[in-house]
C-alpha cells in the first residue's frame, strides 16, 4: 500500500524533486545489503525508538504490521531497548507502539 502523512504529503507538494531524490536514497539504501525485508523493517523500528522520533515509531510500527510482522516480535523491538535507552524513553517508545496498534493503517511512502 502507498500511503502518505500530511507532513509528508506537504513536504512532497513544497519540494519535489528534494523528495524524489530522497525516496530514490531510500531505496537505494535499502537494497544495498544483505538484510531481508522482514529485518530491515525491525532495525528501522528500532533507530526510530532509540531515535525518540513518535512519528517515525508509529510509521516504522505500521509498516512491520503492513509486511505481516507480529505484535510480539515489534513489542520484543522496544524491550530490547530498555538496556540502552533507559526505561522512561523505552516506555514512551511502547506507548506510541500501542497507539498505532489501535489507530491501525497510515500513509507512507514506500522507500523507506
Amino acid at each position: 500500500m502507498e500511503y502518505l502523512p500530511i507532513s509528508y504529503e506537504r513536504f512532497r507538494k513544497e519540494f519535489p524533486e528534494i523528495e524524489k531524490a530522497y525516496e530514490k536514497l531510500a531505496n537505494l539504501c535499502h537494497a544495498s545489503g544483505p538484510l531481508d525485508e522482514k529485518m530491515r523493517r525491525l532495525v528501522k523500528l528500532g533507530i526510530a525508538i532509540g531515535s525518540e522520533s513518535q512519528g517515525a515509531i508509529k510509521s516504522h510500527t505500521r509498516r512491520a504490521i503492513d509486511l505481516g510482522i507480529s505484535p510480539e516480535e515489534i513489542l520484543h523491538v522496544v524491550v530490547l531497548s530498555l538496556t540502552t535507552i533507559g526505561f522512561p524513553k523505552m516506555i514512551a517508545a511502547l506507548n506510541w507502539i500501542n497507539e498505532a496498534f489501535e489507530e491501525g493503517p497510515t500513509k507512507h511512502f514506500s522507500g523507506d
